[in-house]
């Protein structure tokens, strides 16, 4: 690992690298400059960062912003943004009530369905236009090619949404889909288009969308506000419109219970809200009570653990009204917003998440009048978030993509790369002597969390007892690698790799993929130092957004499938054969610029790529991408060929992908600078609040009681001597707010620490 002496050495370089020459600075709209934090002030937290390769700034200035991060779990929440761009809130915690009635046959549903052609509700059932598609799903292909031509009414309302010549790709893209319905999602072409600003349009457009183009056509806003619209895959299509809904409903369904083509579909989408719990630790709750597989839970991406979330989940073939009954026990979380739909969640289908964040016991360095001026500080914080914008920030993988451990997950993905499955397995199992001291000692003073004294007196139980039973016993629930490692091991003391591959999927790729994020940082880094914000021939750009602007492809291979890990990064298996359903089912494929494009002014650093590496990339074709095989060769890169990623075992022989070299926050945010007094008081009102809040104020309002309902952003107003931050902002899909929040702060926030969490 890097050393301290090391990291003063790295951080002697001046704190500005030059500006971009005049010429170039008139080509580029944005004129970025890099600069390294000093040796002085450095934190045990930023040299963590630092040894994990976040180590530049963007923006460069002198002042720094101090604050204190997730002093309560309130202080950070987090609502998903799906990719139609609608922000998920949780509204309602009641099941959907649907009409009871005799139960009959698939065919005598379908054919009464089609003679009453009457419309359901968005909550409940298909409407009968579905329904008749589903009546000819015995003959997709036939199906697929007689989707009607769009009404002239349909196409006057698209042409008020956008222009002719939008309209006019959109039916072109329309009709590919109609004319050639086998064609994967990918090979058909993607159109770009401006977008009005105004949310609750939007989610009309995309509506409307969806209904003229029978959902044959999915449609997504990025964070710059454009509307994306492309086929919809496959797989999507075919569950829509294929023989899944044929089959006849189950034999033994009670009298006068609905099936579920009646509710709307097998899968149960729902929203989940959080307080200061995993996502996995509120599945796996709701799987024990309604004792049911946890494959029968799916979900976009995971969310943080100190905080609050909202984000949406679904569940194959879960009434509503079982997972309603659970919110009778729940503790710290709630479920609600109950939709049947045909198809469930996979992971990476949102486009990002909502942020409000509160950061306490604000301080800005030499800048005393900040807590005598309010308005010049909130005029401070509204600048610094128009830069996060308008030059963003180094799009770090952050340090939770590491572990919070002693031994961080890169260090075991890079012993699974070099196939030393012992040491993974080793790392896996190690912690802090200081956590088995306490649980030993029963320390009820320390600061030691309880569960990670539990682990470490787990762990040890097993390796001096050798008693499986014993330490299970002791072993918290939520360490499951643990648990997994120590069973098989009890079993078969040599066979490390088989006791790596008990290990659930998503977490032991995540290892791998962890070490393939240290990479893209150190490499990231690298790059800005080399250029800063400049675009040079050899630098990568994503072939797809690019397509109106290239004059040549020199990347023409086939796509490979994709999936994600439970961060939202993708997982590529170089098997053909081995799919997953994905609403964005293709492999972006990048292409090096050349001198004529660098000078055009058509590309910014906003469009630059870096490859995490694998055998199915591409890299820089200049000092950047050479760095790849001088760091990789270290020890600290693990002595790896990045032109050899292929290995034995197929899970772990990586493709690689790419990640935007610098990002930025959504143009819309807003920031509240506030007073208070005591650290405990909570500033912003959550979803559930306000859930509570309309109650009240709806079961008042009968007798002439209160007035509208607070927004879930709404500042809680309060006097005192400390200032608050409230910061709103959004970003896109693994992007992570700690790592816009340092550019933000330049380093000066510090994450509240309740306890000692270092396990491992």
């Amino acid at each position: 690992m890097t050393s301290q002496d090391e990291v003063a050495g790295a951080l002697e370089p001046p704190t500005k690298r030059r500006r971009l020459s005049l010429e170039q600075s008139d080509k580029h709209e944005h004129n970025l400059e890099v600069s390294l934090p000093s040796m002085q002030a450095f934190s045990p937290e930023q040299k963590k960062e630092f040894e994990v390769g976040i180590q530049t700034y963007v923006n460069p200035r002198s002042e720094v912003l101090e604050g204190v991060l997730k002093q309560r779990y309130s202080d950070f929440i987090v609502n998903e943004i799906l990719p139609n761009g609608e922000v998920v809130h949780l509204t309602s915690t009641k099941a959907p009530r649907q009409k009871q009635h005799k139960a009959v046959n698939d065919s005598a549903q379908l054919s009464t369905a089609q003679a009453s052609g009457d419309e359901v509700s968005q909550r409940g059932e298909p409407t009968s236009e579905i329904v008749q598609q589903t009546s000819k799903a015995n003959d997709p292909e036939q199906n697929a090619n007689n989707l009607p031509d769009v009404a002239e009414a349909d196409r006057e309302k698209l042409v008020g949404y956008f222009n002719e010549d939008a309209v006019e790709d959109i039916l072109k893209l329309y009709h590919s889909i109609k004319e050639h319905p086998s064609r994967k999602a990918h090979e058909h072409s993607t159109v770009r288009t401006a977008f009005t600003t105004d949310r609750s349009v939007r989610s009309q457009i995309h509506q409307h969308i969806r209904e003229v183009f029978k959902s044959t056509i999915e449609s997504s806003t990025d964070h710059d506000g454009v509307l994306i619209l492309k086929a919809a895959n496959t797989n999507s299509r075919g569950k829509q419109q294929g023989n899944s809904w044929n089959r006849p409903q189950n034999k033994n369904q009670r009298p006068g219970k609905l099936g579920w083509l009646d509710r709307g579909g097998e899968y149960l989408h729902f929203t989940i809200y959080k307080e200061n719990k995993d996502t996995m630790e509120v599945v796996s709750w709701l799987t024990r009570n309604l004792k049911c597989n946890a494959k029968s839970f799916q979900f976009a991406g995971t969310k943080d653990r100190r905080a609050v979330t909202t984000q949406r989940c679904s569940a194959y073939r879960i009434e509503a009204e079982r997972l309603e009954a659970q919110n009778r026990t729940l503790r710290g979380s709630k479920v609600g917003d109950f939709e049947y739909h045909h198809q469930g969640l996979e992971l990476g289908d949102l486009s990002g998440n909502e942020f409000v964040i509160t950061l306490r016991d604000c301080k800005i360095s030499n800048a005393e009048n900040a807590f005598t001026n309010l308005d010049a500080f909130t005029q401070d914080l509204q600048t610094r978030m128009q830069s996060l914008h308008s030059n963003g920030y180094i799009n770090y993988y952050g340090q939770q993509r590491f572990g919070t451990f002693s031994t961080r997950t890169d260090v075991i993905g890079r012993y699974i790369l070099q196939e030393n499955f012992q040491a993974a397995c080793d790392a896996i199992l190690t912690f802090q002597q200081d956590a088995l001291d306490a649980a030993q000692q029963q320390d009820s003073t320390t600061t030691i969390g309880q569960d990670d004294k539990n682990r470490a007196l787990a762990i040890h139980t097993w390796r001096r007892d050798k008693t499986l039973n014993a330490a299970l016993d002791i072993l918290p629930r939520k360490f499951s690698a643990e648990a997994q490692l120590m069973r098989h091991l009890t079993k078969q003391p040599s066979d490390y790799l088989g006791a790596l591959m008990t290990i659930q999927r998503n977490l032991r790729l995540m290892y791998v993929h962890a070490h393939q994020s240290y990479i893209w940082n150190m490499a990231a880094t690298n790059r800005m130092k080399l250029y800063g914000s400049k675009v040079v021939p050899g630098d990568l750009v994503l072939v797809n957004e690019h397509k109106d602007k290239a004059t040549s492809l020199n990347d023409t291979t086939t796509s490979t499938v994709t999936a994600t890990d439970a961060d939202g990064e993708q997982i590529i298996d170089p098997a053909p054969h081995d799919r997953a359903a994905q609403s964005d089912d293709i492999f972006e494929r990048a292409r090096a610029l050349t001198e004529n494009e660098t000078t055009s002014g058509a590309y910014t650093i906003f469009d630059i790529v870096l490859p995490q590496p694998g055998h199915d990339i591409l890299y820089p074709n200049n000092e950047s991408g050479a760095y790849y095989k001088t760091f990789m060769s270290t020890p600290e890169g693990g002595e790896l060929d990045p032109h050899n990623m292929r290995r034995k075992h197929r899970e772990f022989s990586l493709s690689g992908s790419y990640r935007k070299v610098v990002g930025r926050i959504g143009q819309e945010f807003s920031v509240e600078a506030h007073r208070y007094t005591a650290d405990n008081e909570q500033l912003v009102k959550t979803d559930l609040d306000n859930l509570y809040t309309d109650r009240d104020s709806h079961a008042n309002g009968a007798s002439g009681g209160h007035e509208t309902p607070e927004k879930s952003d709404e500042i809680l107003v309060r006097q005192g001597d400390k200032i608050a931050a409230v910061l709103k902002f959004q970003l896109g899909a693994s992007q992570y707010a700690t790592v816009a929040l340092r550019e933000l702060s330049k380093g000066g926030i510090a994450q509240y620490k309740p306890d000692f969490s270092g396990g491992r």
